[in-house]
């Protein structure tokens, strides 16, 4: 049992520590959403274990290691998990490719609720490279979602 925490806590780490891992600036811009995939991941797949507590949490972390505004990040990855953690039935039925396009408009979602927070906060203005991490996160969540798949089963966890 105590196994079983431990790895969606050290997922969870790892989705922290390659969020805020330093990447050059040509790279940083298309970094996918690490955070939110593996708490998309944990939340459909355990949504008893991993919702919208742990999301906050984590954000309230990601906020604190970004220097930003303590809860944007925090509410941002919040709606998206609530969206998963509500719909977990419907999304553990979709393909591959349907979950991917869901991953897509959710890190959409992420992505925007951090602008418009941070530009009544700080008035910053919009650019199209904002959104670039959504396209990479959903190039990547095939893979991602297998892997963890894949390590869930083999452990055990549940």
């Amino acid at each position: 049992m105590k196994s079983n925490r431990t790895f969606i806590f050290t997922s969870i780490m790892i989705g922290l520590i390659l969020q805020i891992i330093p990447m050059p600036a040509q790279a940083d811009m298309y970094r996918p959403d690490w955070l939110l995939l593996i708490l998309c991941y944990w939340s459909m797949a355990l949504p008893n274990r991993v919702s919208v507590g742990i999301a906050g949490l984590t954000g309230i972390i990601l906020d604190l290691l970004y220097g930003t505004a303590l809860g944007v990040h925090s509410f941002a990855l919040a709606v998206p998990i609530f969206i998963v953690a509500t719909n977990y039935q419907r999304m553990r039925n979709q393909s591959i490719l349907q979950l991917a396009i869901t991953i897509g408009v959710l890190s959409f979602i992420y992505h925007l609720l951090i602008y418009w927070l941070q530009f009544w906060l700080t008035s910053i203005e919009f650019r199209v490279e904002f959104l670039w991490p959504t396209v990479t996160s959903v190039l990547l969540w095939p893979w991602l979602f297998w892997l963890l798949r894949k390590f869930r089963r083999k452990l055990g966890v549940s």
